[in-house]
């Protein structure tokens, strides 16, 4: 078992939300694919970030963070908003509805 850290781009804050998803190794991750190990990120409550996306689908092809440009950042892009859009809120109706007017605290950004 490889540490998600092994993966070039990813950290030890990466590492600790996937870890929270029930993704322990790079070799997980790699079977899940960047899509679907992203949306199961979003399934624990994670705020959606594109950043946060598209570094992880160059870290699983080994390639620095900023190298996705032009018509391959796009693409990324449409991936993203799909999964975001598909992403299930992981508070109740309640909660997020007294969130929506202002009744209770904003989670923190992590």
């Amino acid at each position: 078992m490889t540490a998600i850290t092994t993966l070039r781009n990813l950290g030890p804050a990466s590492e600790a939300a996937f870890a929270r998803a029930g993704i322990r190794s790079a070799e997980e991750l790699r079977a899940l694919g960047a899509d679907a190990a992203y949306a199961r990120l979003l399934a624990t409550g994670e705020r959606p970030h594109f950043i946060g996306y598209y570094v992880l689908v160059m870290a699983l092809q080994g390639r620095p963070w900023n190298d996705c440009k032009g018509a391959e950042k796009a693409e990324l892009r449409r991936r993203f908003d799909a999964l975001k859009a598909t992403a299930r809120d992981p508070r109740s109706e309640l909660e997020a509805a007294l969130d929506a007017i202002g009744v209770i605290a904003r989670r923190a950004a992590r």
